[in-house]
């Protein structure tokens, strides 16, 4: 039975209320429900994104290590982000002319784009040539002939590709073909899930984008790969100091540079020089004994005394020329 109050009471709580002291309720907010999509393409588990992860930053520092020797100038690749999204969604995402080569992993069913974003792909072709890769066009659209210059590439890729995937299986990546329309590169039905990987490429102060698209239909097998004991053993190779860094360090000390020695000077004047005949000799204004210039890549870097070495002409360094363009 409910409790009855008494007239004190009552006027007992409606002074508290007039008062402040007692607060009114708070009314309650009807949240509106959400309906959850079973459909999500949320087919791999959050350990194994971890694992696909080191994989391709394992292939990140290996391809960035080529397209350092291969262009010549600092190259840094990271892997920003892997998504499961829906193929109509990356469909819908890529740009019209593109840069695609849809690729297979043989002896599986598994199919995949490479998609270079177009300017990384004209960039790669100018620098290839001997550009600066800061060139442009009108059309933005790969030619036949781009295509050749860029096929290199794309294969080196495959190769780090399959190199990284050795960890969980020996997995070949094979090029199919290129494609600059995404309709004609269908690899799944539209409402099918794909794994999506993005790159960001730095080569020098350009920053670019690569994506990997991958249908998952087919990933059973690889998922199946993926036990808790490989995964502890992937780890990105730049924490074992494979660094672009160490790469271009390692192709600097292997640089070839011209050395040439500077025996002496002399100064004569324009008609002695219109008369000069096989045979004469021009006084230099330094000795045999005297220290000599050498200069490295056209610097005077050093001074030394020649003189011969197993019956061959050779110089001793004596002294380093320090001046501030050499510091």
């Amino acid at each position: 039975m409910a409790e009855v109050l008494s007239q004190s009471e009552i006027d007992q709580l409606l002074n508290k209320v007039k008062s402040g002291d007692e607060q009114a309720p708070i009314p309650v907010i009807e949240q509106e429900a959400v309906l959850y999509d079973f459909r999500l393409p949320n087919r791999i588990s959050k350990n194994q994104l971890r694992t696909l992860r080191n994989i391709h930053e394992n292939f990140s520092e290996s391809f960035s290590s080529f397209l350092v020797s291969k262009l010549q100038t600092i190259v840094n690749i990271n892997v920003t982000s892997i998504d499961q999204i829906y193929y109509s969604e990356y469909v819908l995402s890529v740009s019209n002319p593109g840069c695609l080569y849809t690729f297979e992993i043989t002896n599986t069913d598994i199919k995949g784009i490479l998609e270079l974003n177009i300017d990384l792909g004209l960039s790669l072709v100018d620098r290839l040539l001997g550009g600066n890769g800061s060139g442009s066009k009108q059309v933005k659209i790969i030619t036949p002939i781009e295509q050749k210059v860029l096929f290199p590439i794309i294969e080196r890729i495959m190769q780090d590709m399959t190199k990284g995937w050795q960890v969980i299986d020996t997995f070949e990546f094979q090029i199919e073909r290129f494609e600059s329309d995404i309709d004609f590169a269908q690899i799944t039905s539209q409402n099918e899930s794909v794994l999506l990987i993005s790159f960001e490429i730095l080569i020098g102060e350009q920053s670019f984008l690569m994506n990997v698209c991958f249908a998952t239909y087919a990933f059973d097998m690889i998922l199946s790969k993926l036990s808790s004991q490989k995964m502890s053993t992937i780890r990105p190779t730049k924490y074992n100091g494979g660094t672009a860094y160490e790469v271009m360090k390692t192709h600097v000390k292997k640089t070839t540079l011209p050395v040439a020695v500077e025996f002496g000077t002399s100064k004569i004047t324009m008609s002695d020089l219109m008369q000069l005949t096989k045979g004469d000799i021009i006084k230099l204004e330094q000795k045999l004994t005297d220290e000599h210039m050498v200069k490295i890549g056209g610097k005077p870097m050093f001074m030394g005394q020649v003189g011969v070495v197993n019956k061959k002409k050779a110089i001793k360094i004596t002294n380093k020329i320090v001046n501030k363009s050499n510091r």
